[in-house]
């Protein structure tokens, strides 16, 4: 495989764990509301583990409220079920066939734990397109081992996923720097 294809495929996989990493963070709580908090809860609908956004509208309308709207209005026990046992600590209110989750102001404290649980998230995310340059390199040497690629592209294409692999690590430090801001300033 030619240089270019091993960097072009490396570039792919560090854009899906930075795009991942960016939805991770969203359920990550900040001061106000966000539907991005709730979307991916998993409910039980009809047997079926569904995420919350394939089974209802959401709504931030206020910065302290949430607005969930089933499009079945028999699964508005079981979406609020699913709510209150996951692990945000939020108590749905049931208001016929809508849902309501007032989020409460954080603590300082808690707003703290969120930004170190934010770091730790995003170490985890630069740890693995560390991971992904390893593998790289690894297939890079194999290449030039085999004879089908020479020592001056081996070189060259290292250059090229360290430069790739910084480039998405400092990605990730920005999207922490600027959640790490949100859960601290609003």
């Amino acid at each position: 495989m030619p240089v270019k294809e091993i960097v072009s495929e490396i570039k792919e996989k560090m854009k899906k764990a930075a795009e991942f990493f960016h939805d991770e963070l969203r359920a990550v709580r900040t001061g106000r509301a966000s539907t991005g908090l709730v979307e991916n809860v998993k409910v039980d609908y009809y047997g079926t583990a569904t995420p919350l956004k394939q089974l209802a509208t959401m709504a931030a309308p206020e910065a302290d409220l949430i607005v969930i709207k089933p499009f079945d209005p028999g699964s508005v026990r079981e979406i609020a079920k699913a709510i209150k046992n996951s692990d945000l600590s939020l108590a749905p209110i049931v208001d016929g066939k809508v849902i309501r989750l007032n989020i409460p102001p954080l603590s300082e404290e808690r707003r703290e734990q969120l930004v170190h649980q934010a770091k730790q998230m995003g170490e985890q995310t630069k740890v693995s397109i560390r991971n992904m340059r390893r593998d790289a390199n690894k297939q890079l040497e194999r290449e030039e081992k085999e004879k089908v690629v020479t020592e001056d592209d081996l070189h060259q294409g290292r250059e090229e996923i360290d430069d790739v692999t910084k480039e998405y690590t400092d990605k990730i430090d920005e999207m922490v720097r600027a959640k790490s801001d949100e859960i601290m300033f609003e």
